[in-house]
């Protein structure tokens, strides 16, 4: 750089940055483009974290991981547990932030999951798996049982992403969130993206996480949408999922 700036006019600038890109509406359509293009290509798969394939962009895991310096989670919960790559990224900023426990639900957990994730054995210590639906009555109890009274949870919703699935999981587990901690609605972008007829789904435009979160927030009004976030991702497979508990 040509000349000394302090911390804080480097980050103002970077504000400046987000604002002027948020008026860019070129931009932010190309963008979208390029990553509904690329994920014909498996492009959202590549990534992996220590050797475990993690199903999500950079940008919205370097969002994921601002998050979790800020707020210090005791407990993270995730639905949808895939190859594990995202739990062993969750029980990593657990164990530098001095958390708890990372909770994975699924319906579904690989039979070799287990012995996978425990080559990392003091992460895995931070893990705990619960095989069952995320909605069903048996899979809310254990997870009370994990996190007792604690309200310093943080939740990520990415399973089955069909509306009423959706609906009914922000409507379980967003009580588990406590004031300033954040709960992530997964591939909102579904809605906003032609129907995927490369990889058939259950769900589509009109159908969606982004249709059941904004059913949710017309009556659920502790939770809000943190437009920061969204504002400065540009690639992101969760617009207007990221939101911050008020109370």
């Amino acid at each position: 750089m040509s000349k000394k700036i302090t911390k804080q006019q480097f980050l103002a600038l970077n504000q400046k940055g987000v604002k002027g890109m948020q008026r860019n509406s070129k931009l932010l359509s190309e963008a979208k483009n390029i990553l509904v293009k690329a994920d014909r290509y498996r492009w959202l798969h590549q990534n992996s974290w220590m050797g475990e394939p993690l199903l999500n962009l950079p940008q919205d895991m370097f969002a994921l991981q601002e998050i979790i310096y800020k707020t210090k989670p005791d407990y993270i919960i995730e639905t949808g547990v895939a190859w594990g790559g995202s739990l062993l990224f969750s029980a990593s900023m657990l164990e530098l932030m001095g958390g708890k426990k990372v909770i994975g639900i699924d319906i579904y957990i690989p039979k070799n999951l287990r012995s996978r994730l425990a080559k990392n054995a003091r992460l895995f210590s931070r893990i705990k798996l619960i095989n069952g639906s995320s909605t069903d009555c048996d899979t809310i109890k254990q997870v009370k049982k994990i996190i007792g009274k604690s309200k310093k949870v943080m939740v990520i919703l990415d399973s089955f992403h069909t509306h009423d699935h959706v609906l009914e999981e922000l409507s379980s587990y967003a009580p588990f969130v406590g004031k300033g901690f954040y709960l992530i609605c997964g591939d909102t972008i579904v809605e906003s993206i032609p129907a995927q007829g490369h990889r058939p789904r259950s769900w589509g435009p009109g159908n969606n996480p982004a249709t059941a979160l904004r059913e949710f927030l017309k009556t659920n009004k502790r939770l809000s949408v943190d437009r920061d976030i969204d504002a400065k991702l540009l690639f992101t497979c969760h617009p207007g999922g990221y939101l911050n508990a008020k109370s």
